[in-house]
């Protein structure tokens, strides 16, 4: 599987605006959390998951995602290609991270919020793995 973005929408009338996703399904999901960066330099990078699967959707603001597929978890390549994405609030996209990849994550502005789901609940694998920020060139 290769990562992806489930486009959403919004719709504005008299009333309001009302965002959408009719083409996420939400059936996998069993834990959420919503991430905020210090600011729009802080760049919060390199963690993955080998089993975990991960969708992210900007709930506030705009986000800057890159996402690396990694070969060997215990000792990475640092030269793999990175896959770059863009999540806005405007538009209730969905980022989904399959198993296998480490992220990157800067808000593009103040007051950003990314809502991220994952696929098991808090405790249920061992599967987290963090890189140094410089590691992959």
């Amino acid at each position: 599987m290769v990562p992806k973005i489930i486009s959403g929408g919004c719709h504005q009338d008299a009333r309001g605006s009302l965002c959408f996703n009719n083409d996420f399904d939400a059936t996998a999901i069993k834990r959420i959390y919503v991430i905020e960066n210090v600011s729009s330099e802080f760049v919060r990078a390199w963690r993955g998951h080998q089993i975990e699967a991960r969708w992210f959707s900007a709930i506030a603001g705009s986000f800057a995602i890159e996402l690396i597929a990694i070969d060997d978890w215990d000792a990475p390549s640092p030269n793999l290609k990175r896959m770059s994405f863009q999540l806005h609030s405007t538009a209730l996209d969905v980022l989904h991270i399959p198993a296998g990849y480490v992220s990157s994550i800067r808000a593009l502005e103040a007051g950003s919020k990314l809502l991220v789901m994952a696929n098991y609940a808090l405790g249920e694998l061992d599967d987290e793995y963090r890189f140094e920020v410089g590691y992959f060139q």
